[in-house]
């Protein structure tokens, strides 16, 4: 259903809410990154977080939190306003959460180029 609306041109692919395109395709491909981010919960103060992969449905970040599934939640991304999503699941790496609102392909493009993961350097002598 969702995918003819998108194809109709009913709905931009950006548009669609998670739980709608996770029926459809649960695998939009992951990136790793770190990107310094704040992450706050309903009634609660922000915190910072470092967000450790994301995709245009989602993110994962170092928040070692005994949280709730389903638990709304707000990620501030650098230079981009607070973004809406909830977490899915919680483990001894942290939250995965899932976006409101897909991203814009062309946001995700710029943190997964401007934020990679640092290559560990081999001390081998």
């Amino acid at each position: 259903m969702t995918n003819l609306l998108v194809r109709k041109g009913l709905i931009p692919p950006t548009q669609i809410p998670y739980i709608y395109a996770a029926e459809e395709d649960r695998c939009a491909p992951r990136h790793d990154v770190l990107i310094p981010s704040r992450m706050r919960f309903t009634g609660s103060n922000s915190f910072s977080v470092n967000v450790v992969n994301i995709s245009l449905a989602g993110f994962a970040c170092d928040a070692l939190l005994q949280i709730h599934s389903g638990t709304r939640c707000w990620l501030t991304l650098p230079g981009l306003g607070a973004l809406e999503a909830s977490v899915v699941h919680h483990n001894n790496e942290g939250l995965g959460c899932a976006f409101e609102n897909m991203l814009n392909p062309a946001v995700l493009d710029r943190y997964v180029t401007h934020y990679p993961v640092p290559e560990l350097e081999d001390d081998i002598d």
